[in-house]
C-alpha cells in the first residue's frame, strides 16, 4: 500500500513544513552561503558507545506504514537478509508507529504500552526473536509520557510503592500521532518518575529491542529525553535511541548529549502524492543538512529521515534523483534506512544501495559541508583526514549545468587524483580543479586525493573509523565500541613535573572561519608520564571551540590542554592513546603553533 493514510501526524505540521520546502526550492538561488564548522571524526556524543557509524536498515515507515503485523514485517526482513542487503550493511528492522492498543484506554501490567495481538500475535518478543535469527536487529518506536490508562488504572511503578498517577501532571497531555493525545507529561520532581521509564527501558531490553526511535518529542520533552538516555543505558541491553522528529538545532547540544541520531526536519514522505517522496521533499534536505553537519559525529548522527530510492515505480522520483538523495545522504553521514517494499525492490535501486564506495562515505565519519549554497549548482566536501577527500557536486536547477570544485575551496593547492565512487572507476589527475558537466537534480560523487599523498583505505561498513596516519597528518582516534569518552571529564592525575617529549600537531579539516586539529603526544622518554599538561600559543589569533579527549583552557594566545581521567598515562616510548583534538575559529591566517612544553619541559616538534 501507498502511505496516503496519516492525517494525523500531517495536519498542521505538514502543512507547514510544505510551505517551507515549497520556500526553499523556489528560492534556491538566494540560499544563504553556509559555512558551519565540521564536526571532527572524534567527537564524542551520546556516551552509550553505540551507533560509532550511522545505522543502517529498514523502516516500516513508509511503504507499510499504519498497517504493520508479524507477517508483513517478517516479510520486508526476509527481503532485506535474502537481497543482499544486510550483508551490504543494512542490518535494522525498524518497528514504528501502530503496533499498540491504544494507550488511553489500555495498558501492560506495569503501565506501559500493550502490543495488539491481532497484528503481533506473540508480541514484540516473538517478532524481535524470529528477527535476531536472521541475523538482523530489531527496533521498535514509543512516544514520550504516561499513558492516560496507567494514570487511571493507578497502576503500580516497578520497584517502588508509588503508581502511575503520582508522576503525572494530568494538566497537560503528549503528542501521540496514531491515537492523540493519549499520555500525560510526566513530573519528573516526583519520586518514582525515573523508575518508571527504567522499568519500561528494562521491559524493552526483556523483548530483544536493539533500537528505539523517541516521536514526536522536543525542546519540552528534554526531560523524557533524558530520562529515557539514561534507562536505555542501565536496560542491561545495548538499545540505540533516535530522537524524532524536526528537533530544533538550538539544542543540538543536548540531543548530542541524550540520543545517538536526531531527526532534522519533518517527514521526507510526500503525503498524498501516491510516491512515497517527492524531489521537493528530498531537496528541501540539502539546507537543513549543511546547518546541522557540525553537531554529527561517532556516537550521534543527523538523522535526514528514511532514505526511498530501492524502487523508481514506488519512490515518485527518476533514477538521477534517487542517486542524488542517496548522495546527500552518504556525505551528511546520515542513517540510511529504508521505507520500500523491498520485495520489488528494482535493480537500479539495488545498484544504488549495495555500492560499497558510497556506504563507505556515509560511514566515513565525517559528514560533509557545502563550500557555499549561493546557488543551485553546490560541491560539498569532507576533508578524510587520511591525505583524501570525499566531494560532491550538486546540480539542484532545472537544466544541466556545469559544477567546478576547486581545489584551494577544499584546503589545499596543485594537483589531485580524482575517482568517481558510483561508478568505481579512476577518472584520472587533475590541477587546480575538477569540472563535471552535472544533469539537472543530478550530482557526482567523488573521492579526491591531492598528489604526492596515498591515502589510507576508508574502512568498510561495520568497523569503527581509525585513519592510519599518512604525510602530513594525524587523525584523532574514534573510541571503540563501549568506551567513548566524556568530551571534557574533570582530571584525575597530576601532572609530573619534567618530561621527555615530542608532539605533532596537524589541521584535519579546515573551511571559512573554521577547522579542526588533533595533537599527537609522544613520550619518547624512559619512564611513564603520569599526568600532563600540554602548554603552547596560538600565532594568529585562532581560538579553540571544542576540545574533547582533554580539558582546556585559553587566554588570549596562550593555551594549555590537560589530560582528561582516562588518559593520563602515557607509557615510555609510546604515543598517548586517546590523543586530544579540537576545532577552533581562524580568521586570515591559520599557522600551527611552533612550540610546546609538556609539564615544563619543552618538546620536539614533528
Amino acid at each position: 500500500m501507498y502511505p496516503m493514510y496519516r492525517q494525523t501526524r500531517t495536519k498542521v505540521v505538514h502543512a507547514l513544513i510544505v510551505v517551507l520546502c515549497l520556500a526553499g526550492i523556489l528560492g534556491g538561488v538566494g540560499w544563504m552561503n553556509i559555512h558551519p564548522a565540521h564536526a571532527a571524526s572524534a567527537i564524542p556524543q551520546e556516551n552509550n558507545g553505540l551507533a560509532l557509524t550511522p545505522f543502517m536498515g529498514w523502516s516500516t515507515w513508509y511503504y507499510i506504514g499504519n498497517s504493520p503485523t508479524e507477517t508483513n514485517v517478517l516479510q520486508q526482513a526476509q527481503a532485506l537478509k535474502n537481497s543482499g542487503l544486510a550483508a551490504a550493511g543494512y542490518n535494522y528492522v525498524l518497528l514504528d508507529d501502530f503496533w499498540y492498543l491504544n494507550p488511553q484506554t489500555t495498558v501492560d501490567a506495569n503501565g506501559y504500552w500493550a502490543p495488539d495481538t491481532n497484528k503481533f500475535p506473540g508480541g514484540l518478543a516473538a517478532l524481535a526473536a524470529q528477527v535476531h535469527a536472521m541475523g538482523l536487529k530489531f527496533g521498535a518506536y514509543l512516544t514520550p509520557g504516561v499513558p492516560v490508562a496507567a494514570v487511571n488504572q493507578r497502576k503500580p511503578i516497578v520497584g517502588t510503592s508509588y503508581t502511575a498517577d503520582q508522576i503525572a501532571n494530568t494538566s497537560a497531555k503528549e503528542i501521540n500521532y496514531n491515537y492523540g493525545n493519549t499520555s500525560y507529561y510526566i513530573d519528573y520532581s516526583k519520586p518514582g518518575a525515573q523508575a518508571y521509564i527504567n522499568g519500561w527501558a528494562k521491559e524493552l531490553a526483556s523483548w530483544g529491542v536493539d533500537f528505539l526511535k523517541m516521536d514526536g518529542v522536543g525542546t519540552n520533552d528534554i526531560p523524557d529525553i533524558q530520562a529515557w538516555s539514561s534507562a536505555l543505558k542501565n536496560s542491561g541491553r545495548d538499545i540505540v535511541f533516535d530522537l524524532s522528529n524536526s528537533l530544533p538545532i538550538s539544542n543540538a547540544s543536548t540531543w548530542q548529549a541524550n540520543a545517538n541520531a536526531w531527526r532534522t526536519q519533518g517527514d521526507v514522505e510526500c503525503y498524498g502524492c501516491g510516491t512515497l517522496v517527492s524531489w521537493n521533499n528530498v531537496a528541501s534536505r540539502f539546507s537543513n543538512a549543511a546547518a546541522w553537519a557540525q553537531y554529527a559525529g561517532p556516537g550521534g548522527w543527523n538523522d535526514l529521515d528514511a532514505m526511498d530510492v530501492a524502487d523508481g515505480t514506488k519512490d515518485g522520483i527518476t533514477n538521477t534523483e534517487r542517486q542524488t538523495y542517496m548522495s546527500l545522504w552518504a556525505m551528511a553521514n546520515a542513517p540510511m534506512y529504508l521505507g520500500d517494499d523491498l520485495t520489488t525492490m528494482d535493480s537500479y535501486g539495488k545498484s544504488l544501495l549495495t555500492n560499497s564506495s558510497v556506504i563507505a562515505v556515509d560511514q566515513s565519519g565525517h559528514p560533509a559541508h557545502p563550500v557555499s549554497q549561493a546557488s543551485n549548482q553546490q560541491v560539498w566536501f569532507a576533508n578524510l583526514g587520511n591525505g583524501s577527500y570525499n566531494v560532491a557536486l550538486f546540480n539542484l536547477g532545472s537544466s544541466t549545468a556545469t559544477v567546478s570544485a576547486s581545489w584551494s575551496s577544499l584546503g589545499f593547492s596543485g594537483s589531485a587524483d580524482v575517482r568517481d565512487l558510483w561508478s568505481q572507476s579512476d577518472l584520472g589527475t587533475f590541477s587546480g580543479s575538477f569540472s563535471a558537466s552535472v544533469p539537472s537534480h543530478g550530482s557526482r560523487l567523488l573521492k579526491v586525493t591531492p598528489g604526492g599523498v596515498t591515502p589510507t583505505p576508508t574502512p568498510t561498513q561495520g568497523t569503527t573509523p581509525t585513519p592510519t596516519p599518512t604525510q602530513g597528518t594525524t587523525p584523532t582516534p574514534t573510541p571503540t565500541q563501549g568506551t567513548t569518552p566524556t568530551p571534557t571529564p574533570t582530571p584525575t592525575s597530576t601532572p609530573v613535573s619534567g618530561a621527555s617529549c615530542s608532539v605533532h600537531y596537524a589541521i584535519t579539516n579546515q573551511w571559512q572561519g573554521g577547522f579542526g586539529a588533533s595533537l599527537t603526544i609522544t613520550n619518547t622518554g624512559s619512564t611513564a608520564i603520569n599526568g600532563w599538561s600540554l602548554k603552547f600559543s596560538f600565532p594568529n589569533g585562532q581560538t579553540i571551540t571544542q576540545l574533547w579527549n582533554g580539558t582546556v583552557t585559553q587566554s588570549g594566545s596562550a593555551v594549555t590542554v590537560t589530560n582528561a581521567s582516562y588518559n593520563g598515562s602515557i607509557p615510555a616510548g609510546q604515543s598517548l592513546s586517546s590523543e586530544p583534538g579540537f576545532n577552533g575559529t581562524w580568521n586570515g591566517t591559520n599557522s600551527p603553533p611552533t612550540a610546546f612544553t609538556l609539564n615544563g619541559s619543552s618538546c620536539s616538534v614533528v
